[in-house]
């Protein structure tokens, strides 16, 4: 158990600070303007503390600190141990996808442009990241046909330049020949200059000059030339339409929009140079447990702006949220930038707008992933192994039921039960319940009635021998899960043993606070690693039944609310019933309407009209 350090051993510097477990891992670590307060205030009041908290603070056994001259060396130095020591209570930020760039080789004679992947080099000018190879691959097409710089490898140029004669793209017009010295050398610096200002986003003056070049060409009767120019516009404007405007020009924005659930998230990062988006990056981070969104903002902004990011760093970055340590990182950033960067929410207009459809691209993503994740055989075979050898089930669970109840302070009570089969959801399968057995609130006794009606249609269908008909029923789960902590389990557990079931139900809860699995037999719950398919499958699987209980207990409720104002009126059936909601939109209106506006609804008799304005005290 970890004991506070006495008092005035702690500095009162900025610093950064590391908790340890008893293996001698780094668990967890922090920054603080104040070492001597920000530590002590881990060992306050506990039941204040976020739940990722207080699960590190079980964990850790002592804990050490770094002083530094001021707050964002501690930032700075915080971010890196992260980056070398991954503790597994700080967000993971690691990201293994290669992203394709656009770079220009500036280091050599003749430079070229290519696509590349993985770390960044020097003397090589880098532009995007781009979404996906192809549409790279598609705008570096048309801008050599604008642009003629060689895209050969240096061997196929050395090649060339031995024999003296230039490859078929010189002929194709996708090459000045360089190689064979059918262009000066300071024509061709030129030629690169023009290219790596139009991918810095100067394309408004590259353009103009070109028109410029065009019409003296005109009116120089050398149309030929003339009609060369003018193609290499086209050009230019088809990847200026790939690059839509949605900015002033003279923006310089990064925007930041992440979507998920108390595990991963999705982030998308939009790069806007001179009001146009001239590239993207997106990939999914694991978040701790209880992490607020403004703490793993941070986090994303400290690393990407640390790890040379692609575009640079802009003068204003767009986010959902005011990022904790705000003030700290526009300092640094605007330090290292050499003038002013603002970080800010968007309250409306264009930038509010272009910010919703990052975030909107984030959530399509996280969707993506999890779809991708949960129909992935060799992923479902490696959860369903994990849960097998981890609950210490002596068969793999080929068929799990999952149970959640849900109800308005004992109102409408109801369970669902999800099944997943083979490591997929079976909806058809899936079953919702009505609990009848008692009023008032009661989650044990409403989990008691829906195992047992669940149990008792397993043992009916499986005594009716040769009985026609689908039996959906007439085998029990391999695993039995319901949502909820030990008292759940307990429940659960005396429900399935009344049935004699004990043998054939394995039975186990997950608990939401902290994902926290319990067993049989175990007093404290079976660990299973955040990253694990094991515990995304249960958690899908929890999530599901949830959703699958509330969306029926809202329907029951919505049933009752529509019954309890407009049930019994005279002349008003169910068909009129749903078109007078439908009319005014909701029952809140209705019941805000007045009898001459009833009276106006050319479809309603006045008699009904009346009756429901007597009913609902209108006047």
């Amino acid at each position: 158990m970890l004991e506070q350090p006495e008092q005035g051993t702690i500095p009162t510097k900025p610093g950064s600070y590391q908790f340890f477990d008893q293996a001698g891992n780094i668990i967890y670590v922090g920054k603080a303007k104040n070492l001597r307060n920000r530590v002590n205030s881990y060992f306050g009041n506990k039941t204040t503390m976020a739940t990722r908290t207080q699960r590190m603070m079980q964990e850790a056994t002592h804990l050490e600190w770094i002083q530094v001259a001021n707050e964002l060396e501690a930032l700075l130095l915080e971010f890196t141990l992260i980056k070398e020591h991954g503790p597994r209570f700080n967000v993971d930020l690691k990201d293994n996808k290669s992203y394709p760039y656009l770079s220009v080789t500036v280091n050599e004679k003749w430079p070229r442009p290519t696509i590349t992947r993985g770390k960044r080099k020097r003397g090589i000018r880098y532009f995007g990241p781009y979404g996906n190879v192809k549409a790279i691959r598609e705008t570096l097409d048309l801008l050599i046909k604008s642009f003629p710089v060689r895209s050969c490898s240096n061997t196929k140029f050395n090649e060339h330049e031995k024999i003296g004669k230039p490859c078929l793209l010189f002929h194709i017009e996708k090459c000045s020949a360089p190689c064979v010295e059918k262009i000066t050398e300071k024509e061709y610096e030129n030629l690169v200059a023009d290219l790596l200002s139009f991918l810095d986003g100067n394309s408004k003056g590259i353009v103009s000059d070109l028109r410029q070049e065009m019409s003296i060409l005109s009116a120089a009767q050398e149309y030929e030339k003339a009609a060369h120019i003018r193609d290499k516009i086209l050009n230019i404007e088809r990847v200026l339409e790939r690059q839509r405007i949605v900015l002033n020009e003279t923006e310089n924005i990064d925007l930041f929009g992440f979507s998920g659930d108390e595990i991963e998230a999705s982030v998308q990062v939009f790069y806007i140079r001179k009001g146009r988006v001239v590239g993207r990056k997106g990939f999914v981070v694991d978040r701790i447990d209880g992490i607020e969104n403004s703490e793993m903002l941070k986090h994303l902004l400290v690393e990407h702006y640390s790890s040379e990011p692609p575009r640079g760093v802009p003068n204003q970055i767009l986010t959902e949220v005011i990022p904790e340590d705000m003030e700290l990182i526009e300092s640094w950033l605007s330090k290292e930038k050499s003038s002013g960067v603002e970080i800010r929410v968007p309250k409306r207009g264009e930038k509010k707008s272009l910010l919703e459809t990052v975030v909107s691209n984030a959530s399509e993503e996280f969707i993506r992933h999890r779809l991708k994740r949960a129909k992935d055989h060799n992923s479902r075979s490696k959860a369903l192994n994990e849960l097998q050898t981890t609950l210490g089930m002596v068969d793999a669970p080929l068929r799990i039921e999952c149970y959640d109840m849900s109800h308005l302070q004992g109102t409408d009570y109801v369970g669902s039960m999800v099944v997943m089969e083979d490591g997929l959801l079976k909806k058809s399968d899936y079953r919702r319940f009505r609990i009848n057995s008692f009023d008032g609130n009661d989650d044990y006794a409403a989990m008691k009635e829906v195992i047992s009606r669940r149990l008792s249609a397993y043992l009916k269908e499986s005594n009716e021998i040769g009985a026609e008909g689908n039996k959906k029923f007439a085998y029990p789960p391999q695993l039995l899960l319901v949502d909820g902590g030990k008292g759940q389990l307990s429940v659960a557990e005396k429900t399935v043993a009344e049935f004699g079931l004990s043998e054939q139900i394995f039975v186990a809860s997950l608990a939401k606070q902290f994902e926290e699995v319990f067993v049989s037999g175990k007093r404290d719950p079976v660990v299973i690693p955040r990253n694990s398919e094991a515990l995304y499958m249960l958690q899908r699987l929890r999530d599901e039944s949830h959703r699958f209980a509330v969306e029926y207990h809202r329907k029951l409720r919505a049933k009752r609310m529509t019954e309890s104002i407009l049930d019994g009126i005279s002349g008003l059936g169910e068909k009129r019933k749903s078109r007078l909601i439908d009319e005014f939109g909701s029952l809140t209106k209705i019941k805000k309407s007045t009898l001459k506006e009833l009276r106006e609804i050319k479809w309603l008799p006045e008699k009904v009209a009346i009756e429901v304005a007597r009913k609902l005290n209108l006047s």
